[in-house]
């Protein structure tokens, strides 16, 4: 059985593709060690992992949030994620609608921009 940390690893390359999952993970480590081994053990191996939810639900929600937080640096990868997967434009900015109205329009304006700077990045 694959422990929280490898599964992790598994599932931000299934979601990010090898290059993007690599430079996401060396970018953690580069910063924590620690917090690279927690992220990828609890964010993405026990919690991206988990079946209840799909892909597209987990990144339209997690974009939603971290908009609403202003957590910007999450929220680029978490976009990564969603158009890697067949999440389109239209989608998203449906889905940063509901921000604004909730979190305010600053927020879904970041998010917006963000959404730019991740389709640059595609």
């Amino acid at each position: 059985m694959m422990d929280d940390r490898a599964k992790g690893v598994a599932v931000l390359a299934r979601l990010l593709g090898d290059d993007r999952a690599a430079a996401v993970r060396d970018r953690f480590a580069g910063l924590s060690p620690a917090f690279e081994a927690e992220a990828l053990s609890v964010v993405f191996g026990r919690t991206w992992g988990r079946d209840t939810l799909d892909t597209r639900t987990r990144a339209l929600c997690s974009i939603c949030i971290l908009s609403a937080l202003g957590r910007r640096s999450a929220l680029g990868i978490n976009l990564d994620i969603a158009l890697a997967n067949g999440i389109d434009r239209a989608e998203i900015v449906e889905a940063l609608l509901q921000v604004a109205i909730y979190a305010g329009y600053p927020a879904a304006l970041d998010a917006l921009v963000a959404l730019e700077e991740a389709e640059a990045r595609a």
